[in-house]
């Protein structure tokens, strides 16, 4: 509905306010030039990992990073709040608690039993499932706040030096995601070797009604069947690193990186209120959806192992 006084609908109010602020952003630019430049800026050097407290043991590398702090971080929140939430229930309950059994209502039905259909096993792997979901969930939001974990820079604080506060994310570690991936790829297989036997199991690997397949067909599916199992290393670890190494890069840029990169420092007019758009997003959409995908994904890789056909 058009305004009556102004006789613009609120959807043309909105498009001019952003042309307004497009071109403010773009004049501050031609008007102060190129400006801010730093030829030494990495963008990829915001995920480098350095030693603090190098450890080698047998050719293998151990040192504790900043990686190791976020996931050490991460372990000690999903302990400590599911131990806080296990002591601090009530029958009536409050905003947090109605939050908390909303999520406890999501893992239990709609990753676990939805997805594993004997009770039994949805009952053993829930605290699992559960785990693995508010434990990548505080993965992915300990990544939005920052921390002074940036040794390359220093910042003084009442006359102490302290590394730079940076935003980093375990999960945008390729490591980090394919090590869960392993984990839940080596569970659901023992777990379907468990319920019917190594031969049964692989022999459901083959989708029902090829019983009068010739033995290459068959064997040409089996194939298939086994390569989409290792493929799924690829697809569950790389869908979790891509989309929070993705969000982290555009907060990066948005947030100032690709000002630096062009030398144009009036650019950070511009890009500023994109990266904080894109901070809402990541922290209210993202963080939580890709721990979800992955728990459920999970959930369906070991009940549709354990199924007796899939």
């Amino acid at each position: 509905m058009p305004d009556t006084k102004t006789g613009f609908s609120t959807k043309a109010k909105v498009f001019f306010g952003i042309g307004i602020w497009l071109a403010v952003a773009l004049a501050v630019g031609l008007i102060f030039g190129s400006e801010g430049k730093n030829d030494h800026f990495k963008p990829q050097n915001e995920f480098k990992l350095e030693a603090w407290i190098p450890i080698n043991i047998g050719g293998i590398d151990l040192s504790i990073n900043k990686a190791v702090l976020y996931l050490f971080l991460a372990a000690i929140l999903t302990i400590t709040i599911m131990i806080w939430i296990a002591n601090k229930m009530q029958q009536k309950p409050n905003r947090i608690q109605t939050a908390i059994e909303v999520a406890y209502d999501v893992t239990k039905n709609e990753i676990t039993g939805n997805n594993i259909p004997e009770e039994r096993l949805a009952r053993r792997w829930f605290p699992f499932l559960g785990a693995l979901f508010f434990f990548i969930f505080f993965s992915n939001m300990i990544g939005y706040i920052p921390l002074p974990t940036n040794t390359a820079h220093s910042v003084d604080i009442f006359g102490i030096e302290i590394p730079s506060f940076a935003l980093y994310a375990a999960t945008a570690n390729i490591a980090v995601p394919l090590v869960l991936t392993l984990m839940v790829w080596i569970a659901y297989h023992v777990e379907g070797v468990i319920a019917k036997g190594p031969i049964k199991y692989l022999a459901s690997w083959l989708p029902a009604g090829l019983e009068d397949m010739n033995p290459f067909g068959k064997a040409a599916i089996f194939l298939i069947e086994v390569i989409s199992h290792f493929v799924r290393l690829i697809s569950l670890s790389v869908r979790l690193f891509a989309n929070i190494l993705a969000g982290h890069l555009l907060l990066l840029f948005m947030g100032g990186g690709l000002a630096v990169l062009l030398g144009i420092a009036a650019l950070g007019v511009l890009t500023f209120p994109m990266a904080f758009a894109f901070y809402i997003f990541e922290v209210g959409i993202v963080a939580t959806l890709q721990a979800f995908i992955f728990s459920i994904l999970t959930a369906i890789y070991i009940g549709g192992a354990t199924a007796e056909s899939h």
